[in-house]
C-alpha cells in the first residue's frame, strides 16, 4: 500500500497502487474533498467582490482605476500564470505546489480581509490570483494521479466541473450574505478554514507525484506566456462595454503577437514550458478547442441573464444572485449523471454532442424571453449550465487520459487557460451582438447615454419626470431584451455547429 506522504513519480505501477487506495470509498471520497473545498473557494473568489464593492468603496475610498484593478487583478494573474504554474507542479510536485499555493492564497485573504488601503487590497487580491493559478492546476493533476479507474475518475472530474461551475454562481450570494451581516473583509476570511484544513490534511490524505524526468525549466517562456496571454484577455473584456476602441484592438493585437512568439519559443525549445507534442495527445486538441466554445457559450450568455433579472425585471442586486442559484441547484448532478451514461456504453462524442445541443436548447429558450419572463430565463440558464457541465466533464476527462502522466499539471493549466479565453471571447462576441442590437432598437431621439447601454438608459431615466422617465425605461429594457434574443440566437447555431464538430472528432475517442 503507498504512504501518502512519500514522493510517487508518475510511473504505472505507482500509480496503479495509488490507484486502489483513492479509489477506496472512504479514502477517496475524504481525499476528494479536500481537495473540492479549496477549488470551490477559488472559483467563489472570480465574483466575491461583486456585493461588497459599494463598502469597499466606501471604507478605503479607490480610485476610480484602483476599484477596476480591486475587481480585475485577481482573474488577470490568475490566467497569466496557469501555464506557469502548471508546468511547475509537473517539476516540482503537485501536492508541493498545493500546499504551496494553500498557504499563499490564506496568506493574501488574512491580509485582504484587513487591508487598509486600496493599494494594499489590490496587492492583496494579485497574490489570491498567484495562489489560485497554483491551486487549479494542480487539483486536477492530482486528480489524473489519485484515480486511475476510468470510471472512478470520470466521476471526480464531473464533480470538479459542477464545483467550479457552481463556485462562481455561488461567489456573489456569498459576498451578499456576508456583507449584510458583518464587515466587507469578512468575504476573504471565509477562505481560512479550508485553507488550514488542507495544509493539515492534504499532507495525509494526498499523494505526491512529479514528473521524474521534467529537464529545465524554461524561463524565458514564462514571461512570453503572460505577454500572450493577459492583453488578449484585458482587451476582449473590455470590448463589449467599451465598444472597439483602439487601445483595446492594440492590445490584443500585441498579445497575438507575444502568442506567436511563445508557440515558436515552444518548438524550438529543447525543454518547453508546453511541448507541442501534449497538443497531438489523444483527443487532446479537439477537447481543448471544445472547452473554449463551451466557455465562450456560457459566459456570453450570463452577462445577459444577470443583467436581465436586475435591470429589467428589477431586482435588487442581491434578489438577482439568489435567484440567480436556483439554476446552479441541478448543476452538481449533471457531471456524475454524465460519466454514468458513458460508462453504459454511451459514446462519449455523442454525450458531448448532446450536451452542445442541451446548451443550444437553452439559447433558444433564451431567445423567446419577453420583458416579464423570469421562469423562461431561469429554465435557459439552467439548461445552459447543465449541459456546460456535462460538456466539461467529458471533454476534461478526455484531455486529461489523453495527456501523459507526468504532464498532468500543464495539461490542466492550458485546458484551463482555454477556459478563460472562451468565457473572455464570449463575453465580447455575445455582448457586442447584444449591444449592437440595443443600440440598433433604441430610438435616434433618445439621449445619448440611454443609447450606449441599459444602465445608461437607467441612470438617464431615473432624471426623467415621470412619463418621460417610464417610457424610455420600457423602451430600453424591449431593446435590452431584443439584444439578449439576438445575442441567443447566434449562440444557439454556434452550439449546434460545436455538437456537429463534437460528434465528428470525437466519434472514435
Amino acid at each position: 500500500m503507498t504512504n501518502p506522504t512519500s514522493t510517487t513519480t508518475s510511473t504505472p505501477e505507482t500509480n496503479s497502487r495509488a490507484g486502489r487506495r483513492w479509489g477506496s470509498p472512504l479514502w477517496g471520497r475524504t481525499a476528494l474533498g479536500v481537495l473540492m473545498l479549496p477549488l470551490l473557494l477559488v472559483s467563489m473568489d472570480v465574483s466575491v467582490l461583486y456585493f461588497a464593492l459599494p463598502a469597499i468603496g466606501a471604507d478605503l475610498r479607490p480610485s476610480g482605476t484602483q476599484q477596476l484593478w480591486i475587481l480585475d487583478i485577481y482573474g488577470f494573474v490568475l490566467a497569466g500564470l496557469l501555464m506557469t504554474m502548471g508546468a511547475l507542479g509537473d517539476r516540482i510536485g503537485r501536492r508541493r505546489l498545493l500546499l504551496i499555493g494553500a498557504a499563499a492564497f490564506g496568506g493574501a485573504s488574512l491580509l485582504a480581509a484587513y487591508a487598509d488601503s486600496a493599494g494594499t487590497l489590490i496587492a492583496a487580491r494579485a497574490i489570491l490570483g498567484i495562489g489560485g493559478a497554483t491551486l487549479m492546476p494542480s487539483t486536477m493533476a492530482l486528480l489524473r494521479t489519485m484515480f486511475t479507474d476510468p470510471g472512478q475518475r470520470a466521476k471526480a472530474i464531473g464533480l470538479w466541473s459542477g464545483v467550479m461551475t457552481g463556485g462562481i454562481a455561488l461567489g456573489s450570494v456569498m459576498s451578499g450574505i456576508l456583507v449584510e451581516h458583518f464587515w466587507w473583509g469578512s468575504v476573504f476570511l471565509v477562505n481560512l478554514p479550508a485553507m488550514v484544513m488542507l495544509l493539515v490534511l492534504g499532507p495525509v490524505l494526498l499523494p505526491e507525484s512529479r514528473n521524474p524526468s521534467p529537464g529545465r525549466f524554461d524561463w524565458l517562456s514564462v514571461p512570453l506566456s503572460m505577454a500572450a496571454v493577459l492583453p488578449v484577455i484585458y482587451g476582449v473584456k473590455e470590448i463589449p462595454s467599451e465598444g472597439w476602441h483602439p487601445l483595446y484592438v492594440v492590445s490584443i493585437t500585441v498579445g497575438l503577437l507575444f502568442a506567436a512568439l511563445f508557440v515558436r519559443r515552444q518548438r524550438t525549445s529543447t525543454s518547453p514550458l508546453i511541448p507541442p507534442a501534449l497538443l497531438k495527445g489523444h483527443g487532446f486538441t479537439p477537447a481543448l478547442v471544445l472547452s473554449l466554445v463551451a466557455s465562450l457559450a456560457m459566459m456570453g450568455s450570463a452577462i445577459f441573464t444577470t443583467q436581465y433579472l436586475q435591470a429589467v425585471l428589477g431586482k435588487s442586486p442581491l434578489e438577482a444572485a439568489l435567484w440567480s442559484l436556483l439554476p446552479s441547484v441541478f448543476i452538481g448532478a449533471a457531471g456524475p449523471l454524465t460519466a454514468q451514461l458513458v460508462q453504459r456504453g454511451v459514446g462519449r462524442g455523442h454525450v458531448v454532442a448532446g450536451g452542445f445541443t442541451a446548451m443550444a436548447g437553452g439559447f433558444v429558450l433564451l431567445a423567446l424571453v419577453g420583458t416579464d419572463s423570469q421562469w423562461l430565463v431561469l429554465a435557459g440558464a439552467g439548461v445552459l449550465a447543465c449541459g456546460m457541465v456535462a460538456i466539461m466533464s467529458q471533454l476534461t476527462d478526455l484531455a486529461m487520459t489523453g495527456a501523459p502522466v507526468e504532464r498532468a499539471g500543464t495539461a490542466s493549466a492550458l485546458l484551463e487557460t482555454g477556459t478563460e479565453f472562451g468565457g473572455a471571447l464570449g463575453m465580447a462576441v455575445l455582448g457586442s451582438i447584444g449591444t449592437a442590437v440595443y443600440r440598433h432598437q433604441m430610438p435616434v431621439t433618445a439621449p445619448a447615454e440611454a443609447r450606449g447601454t441599459l444602465g445608461g438608459a437607467l441612470a438617464t431615466a431615473s432624471r426623467l419626470p415621470g412619463p418621460a422617465g417610464e417610457t424610455l425605461l420600457r423602451t430600453a429594457r424591449e431593446a435590452f431584451t431584443s439584444g439578449m434574443q439576438g445575442a441567443a440566437i447566434a449562440g444557439a447555431v454556434l452550439l449546434v455547429l460545436a455538437a456537429v464538430g463534437a460528434g465528428v472528432t470525437l466519434r472514435r475517442k
